[in-house]
C-alpha cells in the first residue's frame, strides 16, 4: 500500500521557554524549558501518524541537534528516513517564548546551508521515494542555499510519476511552486494576501461572496487557485475558512470548532495533516475542510508538540 511521503526541508528542534512576562532591558527568569522535534513538515508527519496514516518522513540533519532531533523522532515512533548533512551543519533551533498574558514570540534561525551537490543528492532519495508515495507534502521555509524554485523542482518531479503534491510554505517560495501545480496550497490569510500583493495577477475573477470572508480573501484565494490550477485552502485563525478550486468552480467554507487556545504553534499543519487523511479516503472537499479546521482546533488546545489522547 502506497503511503504519504513528507518532506521537511528545514526542520528544527523547538524550545519552549515559559516566562510570567517579558521585561524588555532586564533580566527575564524562564520558569520551565521544553524541548521537542519541530518544523512544519515535522509537525504534519507527527499528525499523519496519529491518524494511522504511515507516513515516511525525509528530513535533511546535522550536528548534535540534528541527533537530537532523530531521537525524539524515533521516540515518537515517525518512520523517518534522514539526509546527513555533516557534523558542521548543525540543524536550528527554534525558540518559543511563552507568557501568561502576553501570548507568545518566536525566534526562528535560518537553519544550515545545503550546497549544489546536497541538493542533486537530496533530490535522489525523493526520486526513489516517489514510486511508493501517494501523496508528498512539501510543508515549511527552504534552508539557505537553495533557490526560491526548489520547491518547483520537488512537484515536478513528484507530478512525473503520477505523485499529487500538498504545499504549505510562504513568499517567493510559495510564488514560484504555484506554477509546478501542486493539487492543493495551504496559505494563512497573512501568506495570501502577502503573495497576492506581490503577484502580477491582472485579470479579475468572478468570485461569490462569501459570509464571513472578506471579498479581498476570496478574490486573492481565486487567484492563487486560477495560477496553480488546484485547491487552494486558506487558514483564518478562529474566523471562517475557505476551500476554493476555480476549474472546478468550488467555493466553501466551514467554521472551526470554537476552543480556549492554549498554543498556536503547529495548528495548521494539525490542519493540513486532516485534511490529507480525508483526501485519501475519497471524502468530499468540504469534509476535507471541516476535518482540517477541527484537528487544527484540537491542535491549539495542546501544548506544542503533542498529540491528543486516542
Amino acid at each position: 500500500m502506497k503511503r504519504p511521503l513528507v518532506v521537511a526541508l528545514n526542520p528544527s528542534i523547538d524550545a519552549e521557554w515559559r516566562v510570567a512576562a517579558v521585561r524588555w532591558e532586564e533580566k527575564n527568569d524562564v520558569q520551565s524549558e521544553r524541548r521537542w522535534a519541530g518544523g512544519k513538515g515535522v509537525n504534519v508527519a507527527r499528525w499523519l501518524t496519529f491518524h494511522g496514516c504511515g507516513p515516511q518522513l525525509l528530513l535533511p540533519l546535522g550536528g548534535a541537534t540534528g541527533d537530537e532531533l532523530a531521537t525524539l523522532l524515533s521516540r515518537e515512533g515517525i518512520d523517518t528516513r534522514i539526509f546527513e548533512l555533516g557534523r558542521n551543519q548543525s540543524t536550528r533551533v527554534n525558540v518559543i517564548v511563552t507568557t501568561d498574558a502576553q501570548g507568545q514570540m518566536r525566534f526562528n534561525p535560518s537553519g544550515p546551508k545545503f550546497n549544489p551537490s546536497q541538493w542533486r543528492a537530496f533530490k535522489s532519495y525523493i526520486v526513489k521515494a516517489l514510486p511508493g508515495t501517494d501523496f508528498l507534502v512539501l510543508s515549511g521555509s527552504l534552508p539557505r542555499g537553495l533557490a526560491h524554485g526548489a520547491y518547483v523542482e520537488l512537484i515536478r518531479l513528484a507530478r512525473r510519476q503520477g505523485v499529487s503534491v500538498l504545499l504549505d510554505c510562504d513568499g517567493p517560495a510559495l510564488a514560484a511552486a504555484l506554477s509546478a501545480k501542486p493539487f492543493l496550497v495551504k496559505p494563512n490569510e497573512h501568506e495570501l494576501l502577502a503573495w497576492f500583493q506581490a503577484s502580477d495577477v491582472s485579470k479579475v475573477l468572478k468570485c461569490p461572496t462569501l459570509k464571513g470572508v472578506p471579498r479581498k480573501v476570496v478574490r486573492a484565494a481565486a487567484a492563487m487557485s486560477s495560477r496553480s490550477g488546484g485547491w487552494v485552502c486558506v487558514s483564518r485563525g478562529a474566523k471562517q475558512a475557505l476551500l476554493v478550486n476555480v476549474a472546478a468552480e468550488q467555493f466553501m467554507t466551514a467554521l472551526p470548532p470554537k476552543t480556549r487556545v492554549r498554543n498556536t504553534v503547529g495548528a495548521g499543519d494539525a490542519m493540513l495533516a486532516g485534511m490529507l487523511k480525508e483526501v485519501r479516503r475519497d471524502a468530499a472537499p468540504l469534509q476535507w475542510l471541516k476535518t482540517g479546521l477541527r484537528m487544527g482546533s484540537t491542535g491549539t488546545r495542546l501544548a506544542a508538540g503533542q498529540l491528543p489522547s486516542k
